[in-house]
C-alpha cells in the first residue's frame, strides 16, 4: 500500500519537496510548481532516477502502474526510458547523425570529407551526447563538449560545432525536436579562440626553381605528384586522383571532370613541355591496369593525402603543396605581365561577379597555355622573356 493519497498529491503539489510513495516512487515538486513524477531503480550496484511524466497529467494510480512497469523492465535488462523513445520515434544524436550522414554523403564530392564528417562526431560528440534523444539536447550540453577542444583544437571544435547544428536543425525539420539547433547564443559561453591568418604555408617564388632540382634528384610516385602539382598550379587532390584517362598528351591537355573540381565545374589544364615529361615519367613507371596517374602502394588505388606532405617533410621543407599555388600567384603578379584574371582562370577560381563570369564564358585556353608555358620555364631555372596580354 503506498503511503501517498490523491488528496496529499494535491495538497502537496503547493509545497516544493520529494514526497517518497514506497518502492522507489517520489512526486517531486519544484521551487516554481512544477511536479512530476519519478521512479528510482538500482541494478547491478547502479542507481539511475527514471521520469514517469508530468504530475499534471499522470495520475497517483497510473504514476504507480508505470512504476511497477519500469522496475519489471529493468530487472529483465530493459531500458524502460530507450523503450519509451523508440516507442515515440524520436533518435538518439547517434542515430541522427548517421541519418543524416546518409542522407548528405552523396552530394559531398570529397570522400575525404565523407569520412571525416562522421569520425569527428564519434570523436568529440558522441562519448557525451551520443545517446541522448535528439529532443533533450540543450545549449550547455552542446557547449560543454566543445568547450573541451575549443582552443586546443579551435579549427575541430568548429567543424564539431557545424555539424552538432547540422544534425540538431534535421531532428527539428523532422519533428522531433521543439525548436532549432540552440548554436547562435553559443560563442557567449564559450572563450574567445585565437586568430589565425587561415593560408596555407607557402614558399617564396624565388625559391621554387633551386626546390625544384633538388626534387627531381630522386624519381617516385609522391615526388612526380608533386611537381606535376607545382607546374599545374592544380590542387594536391586534383592531382592525386588523376586518372590516365583524363590525359592527352599529345594534345598537351588535362581534362579534369567537373565531379572532381572544387567548384563543381570541369576544368582543362595545358600542360607545359615540363609537366608533359612529368606526366611522360609517370606513364613509364606505371603498372599495367593502373587507372591513377600517380598511384599508391596498389595500383588501383591513388596516393594517400599525406604523400605530398611527407615529402616535403622529408626534404626539410615547412611549407604546404597548396601553398605552391600561391608561389605561382605571386609570382604572375610579382614578376610578369600576365593579367591577373588569366592567374585565377589557371587556378579555377569561381568569380565572384555573376556579370563578370557571364562575360567571361570562354576558358582562356590558349593564353592560358602561354602562362603555364612561362611558370614551367620559370621551374626549371631557364626563366622567359614576357609579353604582356590583353585581358579577355
Amino acid at each position: 500500500m503506498g503511503k501517498l493519497t490523491a488528496t496529499g498529491v494535491k495538497a502537496a503539489l503547493n509545497k516544493p519537496g520529494r514526497y517518497g510513495d514506497g518502492e522507489g516512487l517520489f512526486l517531486v515538486v519544484g521551487k516554481g510548481g512544477a511536479a512530476s513524477w519519478v521512479v528510482r531503480v538500482q541494478k547491478s550496484g547502479r542507481r539511475r532516477d527514471i521520469g514517469l511524466g508530468s504530475a499534471s497529467k499522470v495520475s497517483l494510480s497510473l504514476a504507480r502502474t508505470r512504476a511497477t512497469e519500469a522496475r519489471s523492465q529493468i530487472e529483465v535488462g530493459i531500458d524502460p526510458v530507450a523503450q519509451r523513445r523508440k516507442a515515440a520515434g524520436i533518435p538518439t544524436f547517434r542515430e541522427a547523425a548517421s541519418l543524416v550522414h546518409t542522407e548528405h554523403k552523396r552530394s559531398w564530392r570529397n570522400g575525404k570529407h565523407q569520412a571525416q564528417w562522421l569520425r569527428t562526431l564519434e570523436v568529440y560528440a558522441f562519448p557525451s551526447i551520443g545517446d541522448v534523444p535528439v529532443s533533450e539536447i540543450d545549449g550547455p550540453a552542446v557547449r560543454d563538449l566543445l568547450a573541451e577542444i575549443w582552443l586546443d583544437k579551435p579549427e575541430t571544435a568548429r567543424r564539431v560545432r557545424q555539424r552538432v547544428g547540422a544534425v540538431l536543425d534535421w531532428a527539428y525539420s523532422k519533428g522531433h525536436r521543439a525548436d532549432e539547433a540552440p548554436m547562435r547564443s553559443l560563442s557567449k559561453g564559450l572563450p574567445r579562440q585565437p586568430k589565425k591568418n587561415g593560408h596555407h604555408a607557402a614558399m617564396p617564388f624565388a625559391d621554387v626553381p633551386a626546390f625544384m632540382a633538388r626534387l627531381r634528384e630522386r624519381e617516385t610516385f609522391g615526388r612526380l605528384a608533386l611537381e606535376a602539382a607545382i607546374l599545374t598550379a592544380a590542387r594536391s587532390g586534383e592531382i592525386r586522383g588523376a586518372r590516365w584517362s583524363e590525359l592527352n598528351l599529345d594534345k598537351g591537355l588535362w581534362t579534369i571532370p567537373a565531379d572532381r573540381m572544387k567548384a563543381g565545374r570541369e576544368h582543362v589544364v595545358p600542360l607545359s613541355p615540363a609537366a608533359k615529361r612529368v606526366f611522360q615519367s609517370a606513364f613509364d613507371l606505371r603498372t599495367e591496369g593502373a587507372r591513377f596517374v600517380f598511384q599508391g602502394a596498389q595500383p588501383a588505388k591513388p596516393l594517400s593525402d599525406m604523400t605530398l606532405m611527407k615529402v616535403l617533410r622529408d626534404m626539410g621543407e615547412k611549407v604546404t603543396a597548396h601553398g605552391f599555388r600561391s608561389s605561382f600567384r605571386d609570382w604572375v603578379s610579382e614578376e610578369t605581365q600576365f593579367q591577373g584574371d588569366l592567374a585565377e582562370a589557371a587556378l579555377a577560381h569561381v568569380i565572384e561577379n555573376k556579370v563578370e563570369a557571364a562575360y567571361r564564358r570562354g576558358n582562356l585556353l590558349e593564353k592560358r597555355r602561354t602562362l603555364m608555358d612561362a611558370w614551367g620555364d620559370y621551374c626549371e631555372g631557364r626563366g622567359s622573356k614576357i609579353v604582356r596580354l590583353a585581358s579577355g
